[in-house]
């Protein structure tokens, strides 16, 4: 009959979700670090350890080779992969062009006072958690920014685009934190973004975010 959901169709919209939870879950595991880049990724125990069978599991890791977080190695099989410098470097180009035209898209696309929350987050309480060493809740912070940002653009290629590179440049973005005065620098420029974004001025508000990832 027109209209009914072919034979099968619910049972592959729940293996599409569950595959889709499953890669967020292991995806989230390796941007943070508890599997760090050289990790060997063993089928058995990350199936044991979410619960899942081996077979999701190797889906999974196929799809999450082709962001560009996991490789293969002889006799080791599937790694968390560690960038070279160059290839670090040739991701940040490209998220300067990406993430310049997500501050502009969604400077444009949401009225200035929607900002005005985070422009209060990145003042004394984020100053704070600066002064304090709290690179948990800094970072917390950032990605909250982020996020909006992405969600005020509303442009899902962007999105889809921009997320495994910053997947990609993440273990560096914590050591910068965790190990320099980067951070300090970091807040100011956030706040700087965070200004001409709630005076509505989209061309500086990219202008600034190409220079932050530039930096």
């Amino acid at each position: 009959i027109i209209g009914w959901p072919a034979p099968n169709q619910g049972t592959s919209d729940v293996h599409g979700k569950e595959h889709h939870a499953l890669l967020e879950r292991l995806r989230r595991t390796i941007v943070a670090q508890d599997l760090p880049p050289g990790a060997r990724l063993r089928e058995q125990s990350l199936a044991a350890q979410f619960g899942v069978s081996r077979a999701r599991i190797r889906e999974a890791l196929a799809a999450l080779e082709q962001t560009g977080l996991i490789e293969r190695e002889p006799n080791r099989g599937a790694v968390v992969r560690r960038p070279s410098v160059a290839e670090l470097l040739h991701v940040f180009e490209v998220r300067e062009a990406l993430e310049g035209l997500c501050a502009r898209l969604a400077t444009e696309k949401v009225p200035p006072e929607s900002w005005q929350d985070l422009v209060d987050l990145f003042g004394e309480p984020t100053e704070r958690m600066v002064r304090e060493g709290d690179a948990t809740g800094y970072l917390r912070s950032h990605d909250r920014l982020r996020q909006r940002m992405l969600d005020a653009a509303g442009n899902p290629v962007l999105a889809a685009s921009l997320q495994p590179l910053t997947d990609r440049t993440g273990l560096v973005m914590r050591r910068l934190v965790l190990m320099t005065d980067r951070i300090r620098v970091a807040l100011l420029e956030h706040r700087a973004i965070l200004d001409a974004m709630r005076r509505g001025d989209a061309e500086e508000a990219e202008r600034l975010k190409r220079a932050q990832i530039r930096s």
